[in-house]
């Protein structure tokens, strides 16, 4: 019997052997899969994906959703201050007539508080008669810190004029004879070197003692310098800086003699002064309470025009980046919070949330096909009004990567059908081409900053920069540089090894060493397909008119 079998079951060697064996075999087609996903095999040329480029009409659009609003409205809100309650609330589609009770909010809190003002308003009236009888003033102590003041200004004012009078003078005396003594050892000390200098030529002295004499000159040469630099320098700032300090202790003292007659005058009509303030505390508690009666009557808000009622949870948009409680009776409602929408005229406009990266499109004036998800069939034209300039503050607090703008698009036609609050689709026209050459935007790489497209000639690849268009995010506009019916990669060269080590416009041939079909050349890695966000879902839905045929090799390489 075999050593591989034992008992009709392989033995433990066996199992080792078959298990090395599957892991070699495996490895190996791993290997060859990945080699020939990463660098295209033996293919042929012809077999790579391509597309051909096309000519005819082009239309580049933006796509948004956002919600019906009417253009002109009333706009109904809280004005009662705080938060309070809604007790009764009409219902919504109401037609209204000027007048009509549309909310009624819980005054219950404002009753209370009113009571509580009647009080405070008496206890004011009282506080206000008793400071009538409080006239009396603390006139010693008010003369005595006039006093004090006076005296403090009279030795301010001594300072100065004795700095100017006296110090000042002296120290000017001082450094001008200073300068002078500095002048004559100057000269002294230039005559002995003079002579020096004799004596040394004579040979009767020695150099070091030459150099002496020179040194002692110097010496009194910067001597004379730093005496006549001290004089400048008490002159020019010194005295200057001294007499402004003295004057500015003048003028402290001056000020601080006129704050404290004033403090004095004060405490002499101090009575006044607190029945003045004790009468406008008075009067203030009297304009309180009348403000809580008039938020009492706030609390009843009635229809300022007839109009159809539009609640303004249900006007907003709606959504996982919105979570508005809708309107209803017992809801909480704060301080200017929107209610109710009364639109005025007939009018509508849609408004989108525009995405950042479509900002450089979009401008003011571009027409728009809206369609409404409830009008299914319908379609209304309109325009862009306007564009908000700050992104959507809600949703970037929901989610701070993404930016919207709130965009308006005014509808030209109106349909009894559209209603406040029904969401829509609106495909902004940036641009249309009767007559333009277009390819996927996958097709088209930015190399140098230049975008690119490899064009297949025959049995070589050609990178080619062309001038690109708009985009809609499918399809691009290649405005020069390319003609219908050139084919382009559907996948450009991405890795650095297949855009290095050769020129421009060349490929290589089966046997010469290299993969057939990699574009080489010196250039740097090509940067990501300009409108190509992703490059696997670009591969999983190939762009519109790519062949049937090249499509499924495609596929079937990615998978």
């Amino acid at each position: 019997m075999s050593d591989k079998i034992r008992n009709g079951e392989p033995t433990q060697r066996a199992k080792g052997r078959g298990r090395t064996v599957f892991l070699v075999v495996s490895v190996s087609v791993a290997l060859c899969a990945a080699a020939v996903f990463m660098f295209g095999g033996d293919e042929a040329p012809e077999e790579r994906a391509t597309f051909t480029a096309r000519k005819g009409p082009l239309t580049i659009s933006v796509l948004e959703s956002g919600t019906i609003q009417a253009r002109d409205q009333i706009i109904i809100k809280n004005e009662v201050e705080g938060k309070t309650s809604i007790i009764t609330l009409i219902p919504e589609g109401t037609v209204v007539e000027k007048g009509d009770l549309l909310v009624e909010l819980d005054g219950s809190a404002l009753e209370d508080e009113k009571i509580d003002q009647e009080i405070k308003v008496q206890n004011a009236e009282a506080a206000y008669i008793n400071a009538r009888e409080n006239e009396a003033v603390t006139e010693n102590q008010a003369a005595s810190d006039i006093d004090k003041a006076e005296l403090t200004l009279q030795f301010a004012r001594q300072d100065l004029q004795q700095y100017k009078d006296g110090e000042y003078p002296n120290a000017l005396a001082a450094a001008e004879s200073k300068i002078t003594l500095a002048q004559e050892e100057l000269t002294r000390a230039r005559e002995t070197l003079r002579w020096s200098e004799t004596l040394f030529a004579e040979k009767y002295i020695s150099q070091t003692q030459l150099q002496a004499d020179q040194l002692a000159e110097k010496q009194k040469a910067l001597d004379l310098e730093l005496a006549q630099n001290d004089l400048e320098l008490l002159q020019n700032f010194t005295y200057q800086r001294q007499i402004a300090q003295l004057e500015s202790d003048v003028s402290q003292a001056r000020m601080a003699l006129e704050r404290t007659q004033r403090k004095a005058k004060a405490d002499v009509v101090q009575a006044e002064a607190e029945l003045k303030a004790k009468q406008a505390e008075y009067h203030r508690q009297k304009e309180k309470l009348a403000k809580i009666v008039d938020q009492i009557a706030k609390t009843r808000i009635q229809a300022p025009a007839a109009g159809l009622v539009i609640y303004a949870t249900s006007a907003k948009s709606r959504g996982w980046r919105h979570n508005t409680e809708p309107l209803a009776e017992g809801q909480q409602v704060q301080e200017r919070q929107e209610l109710i929408y009364l639109p005025t005229t007939n009018s509508a406009m849609a408004e989108v949330a525009l995405h950042e990266s479509n900002l450089k499109k979009v401008r003011k004036g571009l027409r728009a096909v809206v369609t409404v998800d409830a009008l299914p069939g319908k379609s209304f034209v309109g325009r862009v009004s306007h564009i908000a300039p700050l992104p959507n503050a809600q949703s970037l607090w929901m989610n701070p990567d993404l930016k919207v703008y709130n965009t308006e698009i005014l509808l030209d036609e109106t349909d009894g059908e559209l209603r406040t609050g029904m969401s829509c689709q609106a495909e902004i026209i940036v641009a249309q081409y009767e007559d333009a050459v277009y390819v996927p935007v996958q097709t088209v790489l930015r190399v140098e900053g230049k975008p690119t497209v490899f064009v297949w000639e025959g049995n070589r690849v050609e990178r080619r920069a062309v001038v690109a268009g708009l985009d809609n995010n499918r399809m691009i506009h290649i405005v020069e540089g390319l003609s219908e019916g050139e084919s382009v990669l559907l996948t450009p060269p991405l890795a650095a090894g297949e855009v290095g080590g050769y020129a421009a416009g060349t490929v290589r041939k089966p046997g010469e060493g290299q993969t057939t079909g990699a574009v080489r050349d010196s250039e740097p890695e090509p940067e990501r397909p300009a409108g190509d966000r992703d490059r696997k879902a670009a591969r999983r839905f190939p762009p519109e008119g790519a062949p049937a045929k090249a499509m499924s090799r495609h596929k079937g390489k990615s998978e």
